[in-house]
């Protein structure tokens, strides 16, 4: 494993430690929520990437795409989401402030 790969992997480690600190720490923003999932699934999807080009495999790469996509998918129907609840609500908190 070289030393690039290396730095790869502590990357995509941090990133996703920030995401799984992010999400369990904050539970009052609807938000932070969704950017930390995205952060998350972009941390695993840069671990396949640096894997799958250590050992030369397509697969890798083409299963980080899928990551990618179902990632974005999974923004987009949140986003929605939150749309409904900012006009149902009035906020995006979770904190119920009735």
């Amino acid at each position: 494993m070289s030393n690039t790969s290396d730095r790869f992997m502590t990357l995509s480690l941090v990133l996703f430690l920030v995401g799984v600190l992010g999400f369990s720490l904050n539970r009052r923003s609807l938000l932070m929520l969704l950017v930390s999932i995205e952060l998350i699934l972009l941390a695993v999807s840069l671990l396949v990437v640096t894997t799958a080009n250590n050992y030369s495999d397509a697969a890798g790469t083409t299963f980080s795409i899928i990551i990618i996509a179902t990632a974005g998918a999974e923004s987009a129907i949140g986003l929605g989401v939150l749309v409904a609840y900012y006009r149902l609500r009035g906020t995006l908190s979770l904190s119920s402030s009735r």
